[in-house]
């Protein structure tokens, strides 16, 4: 791969903490079991890290906004500061440019932090995510877990970003141990 991005941005639900489909409950938060070292190693780089989270529950009457912010928060207590959270409340068919895979959360995040598109990578677990940092123009890194489905796996191994979780996915980025 190609230089240390300047900022990474992470999908919330399947990628940093465990998902439990439209969760409103902080209690039900479980950080994946490389996140805590993956995000370690890029603070300890000095890169700064945001989150880029598709919401539709909201849009779909299944959660509240505070009750986003109240998960978020738990995610931001359990791994540490963010510098940035981007998440989309509209569902599939509102048309906004934010929902992933469309480009608008990274291009907003990467604006917040400061850095180019081209300077940010986004790791997620599904082809939305891959999706919306292929829109915007930056890096991707897919981390699948059981939901991601074998064309997604099979496409990220062949473009060579695929990883088997977190660690290996900064590792990827160019953070090594």
């Amino acid at each position: 791969m190609s230089a240390r991005p300047r900022a990474v941005l992470f999908d919330r639900d399947g990628t940093l903490v465990d998902d439990v489909p439209y969760n409103g409950d902080p209690d039900l938060v479980r950080p994946v079991p490389t996140a805590a070292a993956a995000l370690a190693r890029l603070r300890t780089a000095g890169v700064p890290i945001g989150v880029v989270s598709n919401q539709s529950g909201v849009a779909r009457g299944l959660l509240t906004t505070a009750q986003v912010a109240a998960v978020n928060e738990r995610v931001a207590a359990l791994l540490g500061p963010f510098a940035d959270w981007r998440w989309c409340p509209h569902g599939a068919g509102d048309g906004c440019t934010c929902r992933k895979p469309a480009p608008g959360m990274v291009l907003a995040a990467a604006a917040a932090l400061g850095v180019a598109p081209a300077e940010v990578a986004v790791v997620g677990d599904i082809a939305a995510d891959v999706g919306a940092a292929d829109a915007a123009g930056a890096r991707a890194v897919l981390v699948p877990t059981p939901a991601t489905r074998t064309e997604e796996v099979d496409d990220a191994r062949a473009r060579g970003i695929l990883a088997d979780d977190l660690l290996g996915a900064v590792e990827l980025l160019g953070f090594g141990a």
